[in-house]
Order: structure tokens, then sequence, then C-alpha cells
């Protein structure tokens, strides 16, 4: 089984050169270099050209790798999209996704700019129109791998204020982890503004593990630490996944199709649950040691 952690995601503006170069020393499973949000419409030319020359310069490491262009029907995204497509790139993030027509425009603008097979989508859903609208956009093209929460832009079109148990936010959240699911993607939490709270961000990143999410948008490496320990697979997790996987090779070569482990029931189910757990684990721990 091959597996990507993606425990936390360290947005960098673009525009920073000393942001971008810190990003190759910090133990962030993935860096967003950001054409976004961050950079003013002045500088968004040249955080382009900054971006680029960062990733043919390399030094990475074995960091998963994404830009977040501008929207495409600004006056950057297309060239945002054609200039970061001919790199060595992970991904594309697309911000603001509101349907499937634009995953498919811009699977088919890295086809026309010579884009690996290899370079996949993220999609960002930050609207109430992209939430109704997350089951096509996740099965809007095969390069579409990850979904990203943006729950800050989806608080504020939605009125709804950023409370400690996001009630506000739970139908959104729920709907995007259950489309992503049904269509194989991984889900990444929105991010957490508040830096001065390292007892908030432990319980909002627990909240979003037990939602379901696969990892957290970071602002700030104070909060690669957190993150990277609340969505691991916990100590227990990992002897409990190797305990299930010795039983069920004993009684598999028994001929049976269920076990018992520590008094519960386990069928195959949890076997393949448990495959993922300590797939995940030994990526954690290739990733650590590559840092």
């Amino acid at each position: 089984m091959v597996v990507r952690p993606r425990r936390s995601v360290l947005y960098m503006p673009g525009s920073n050169q000393r942001a971008i170069e810190k990003a190759k020393t910090l133990p962030a499973d993935c860096v967003v270099l950001d054409l976004e949000d961050s950079i003013g419409p002045e500088k968004k030319v040249q955080a382009r050209e900054q971006i680029v020359q960062a990733l043919y310069a390399g030094g990475f490491g074995k960091r998963e790798l994404v830009v977040r262009i501008n929207r495409l029907d600004t006056e950057w995204g297309q060239n945002d999209l054609e200039a970061v497509a001919s790199s060595c790139v992970d991904a594309i993030c697309l911000p603001k996704v509101e349907n499937a027509e634009e995953a498919i425009a811009a699977a088919k603008m890295m086809d026309a700019s010579g884009a690996p097979a290899s370079m996949n989508i993220w999609a960002m859903i930050e609207t109430p129109k992209g939430v109704l609208n997350i089951d096509k956009i996740c099965s809007a093209s095969s390069r579409l791998n990850v979904v990203v929460m943006g729950t800050t832009d989806l608080a504020k079109e939605l009125r709804v204020p950023h409370t400690a148990n996001r009630i506000g936010l739970q139908y959104a959240l729920g709907r995007c982890v259950l489309s992503a699911r049904v269509h194989q993607k991984d889900i990444l939490d929105g991010v957490y503004l508040d830096l001065e709270s390292q007892d908030g961000l432990v319980a909002i990143c627990e909240q979003g593990r037990d939602l379901g999410f696969d990892g957290k948008t970071l602002i700030h490496p104070s909060q690669l630490a957190v993150a990277n320990k609340v969505f691991a697979p916990s100590e227990g997790a990992v002897i409990r996944a190797r305990k299930i996987i010795d039983v069920w090779q004993e009684v598999a070569a028994q001929g049976k199709g269920v076990a018992v482990v520590d008094g519960q029931l386990v069928e195959g189910m949890h076997v393949d649950d448990a495959r993922r757990t300590l797939a995940i684990t030994d990526a954690i721990a290739e990733m650590s040691d590559a840092i």
C-alpha cells in the first residue's frame, strides 16, 4: 500500500525568498508556495518567477511541493498554471473551486502545458457553492487527488462565527469529507488563525482528525509539531495494527474469515485499516529520516 503523509501542510508566501528557503528545513509533510491570498497584485508576477526558480533549484527533499495559483479567471491565473506546469512541482492548488468545470479546465491546461501525468490538482473548497458541488468536483479529473478546506473564507460566506466547536461549519466539513472518501481523495482541514493558543490548536486538530481529515493546513511553522503529532497514528494504534495483522495471518492460514483481537471481532475491513496505519507510519518515518 502506497500512502503519502499529509499531516502538516504549510502555506508559505511565494514573494518571500527567505520563507521559501526556510521551508526546506522545516518538518512539514507538504509545503504550499502561495501566489494567491498572501501576495498583493503588484508582486504576483515577481512571486511567480521566484517560485519557479525555487522549484528548479530544488532542495525540498521528500516534502510534497504544491503551488497555489490564482484563479484561472484572473489576469494571473493562466500564466501561473502554465509556468508551474512545466516545473517539478507535485501539485497545483486551485483556490475557490466552485464547480467541476474549473477543475476540468485546469487539467486540460496542464495537459497542454506538458505537465507530467504525476502532477496533481488540489481543489480548495471555500464557498457555499463549492460545498454544494463537492461530489462533482471530486470526480472532475483523475489529476485531482486532494481536497482542501478554506474554512476562513467559508465561514465568512456562510456568516458563521469562528467558534471553538465550529458548529456553523459542521455540515460543510462533513459533506466534503464524505465526498472525498467516496472518490478516494485525501482531504485537509482549514487553517487555525490564533498563533498564541497551542491548546486551541491541539483541540482543533483533534476535532479535524475525528471528523476524518487527513491533515491540517497551517500558517506558521510553530504549528507544525502539533499537527504532525495529532494526525499521526498513535503508538497504541500502531501496536494494535501489528497485532491485528499477525492474528489475521494466523486465522487466514486456517481458512477463517474472522478473528478476535483483545476481545474484539476483527474482519477484513479492520485489516485494511491496520495495513493503512502501518503504511502511513512507515511513510512518516521515511519522511522524518529524509528531513
